[in-house]
C-alpha cells in the first residue's frame, strides 16, 4: 500500500490518525493505546513510513493489533500459551561440562530462579541435560495466576520476548525490571555463544538470531513503552 497521508497525530483517547482519520486494525477495531508513551513511539512508525507502507517495518503496530484484535477478545489462550514456558524453562537445563559453561549458566540463571522463589513462593526443579523434568504443580499454578494479571498488550509483548528467550523466569524479571533486556537476551544466549565460540556461526543461524532478536527488541520497546505513562 502506498503511503496516502501526510500528517500522523493523536487523539484524547491514544488512538493514532492519518490526517485526521483514525486508524484501524485490521479486525476494524480502533487503533487506540492504552498510555501516552506506547501511543507516541506507535505513531513514530507510522510517520516513518516512506512511500510504500510494510507491516514487517511496523512491529510495535503489530503488537497492538495483536493486543486489540486477538487477545483482548479472549485472554485465556495467551495466558495458557506464555504461561507454559514454565514446564520447560530454560534456566532449569543446565550442562554437565564443560566447567566454563556450566558456571555461566549458573551465575546468570540462579539469580532469576532465587528472584522467582521470593516473589511468587515457587520452587523450580532443575536438571543436568536435557531429558525433561516434571515442576511442581503449584509452581505451574502461581506462574500462570501471575501471567493472567496483566492486560492483553502486555500479554502481546511477554508472548514475543517468552517466546525469543525460552524463559517465563526471566521473562516476568524483566516485566517488572528485575532485569534489563540486553542482560535478559544474554542470559537467553548463552548456549548458542558457547556453542559459537567452540564452533563458530553461520550465516543461517546468523540470520535466524538477527531475526529472533529484532523481534525481541521490538517487544521490549513496547513493554518499556506500555509501562510509561
Amino acid at each position: 500500500m502506498k503511503r496516502f497521508w501526510n500528517e500522523v497525530s493523536l487523539d484524547e483517547g491514544g488512538g493514532v490518525l492519518l490526517d485526521g482519520r483514525t486508524v484501524r486494525t485490521p479486525g476494524r477495531a480502533r487503533l487506540a493505546l492504552p498510555t501516552a508513551a506506547l501511543a507516541e513511539v506507535i505513531a513514530e512508525e507510522w510517520r516513518g513510513v516512506a512511500e510504500t507502507l510494510d507491516p514487517r517495518l511496523m512491529p510495535l503496530t503489530g503488537l497492538a493489533n495483536a493486543a486489540i484484535d486477538r487477545i483482548a477478545p479472549d485472554p485465556a489462550p495467551f495466558v495458557k500459551d506464555i504461561a507454559r514456558y514454565a514446564e520447560s524453562d530454560l534456566t532449569c537445563y543446565r550442562a554437565e561440562t564443560p566447567a566454563e559453561l556450566v558456571a555461566r549458566q549458573k551465575a546468570a540463571w540462579n539469580p532469576l530462579l532465587d528472584w522467582a522463589r521470593r516473589r511468587y513462593d515457587v520452587h523450580f526443579e532443575t536438571t543436568a541435560g536435557v531429558m525433561h523434568v516434571d515442576q511442581p504443580e503449584a509452581t505451574l499454578a502461581r506462574i500462570s495466576d501471575a501471567v493472567a494479571t496483566y492486560d492483553p498488550f502486555a500479554l502481546a509483548a511477554l508472548q514475543t520476548i517468552v517466546g525469543a528467550t525460552g524463559t517465563i523466569v526471566g521473562t516476568l524479571a524483566l516485566a517488572e525490571g528485575v532485569i534489563d533486556p540486553d542482560a535478559l537476551w544474554r542470559a537467553a544466549q548463552i548456549d548458542e555463544d558457547w556453542q559459537i565460540e567452540k564452533w563458530g556461526d553461520d550465516e543461517l543461524a546468523t540470520r535466524a538470531r538477527e531475526a529472533k532478536r529484532a523481534d525481541f527488541d521490538a517487544a521490549t520497546r513496547f513493554l518499556a513503552a506500555l509501562t510509561r505513562r
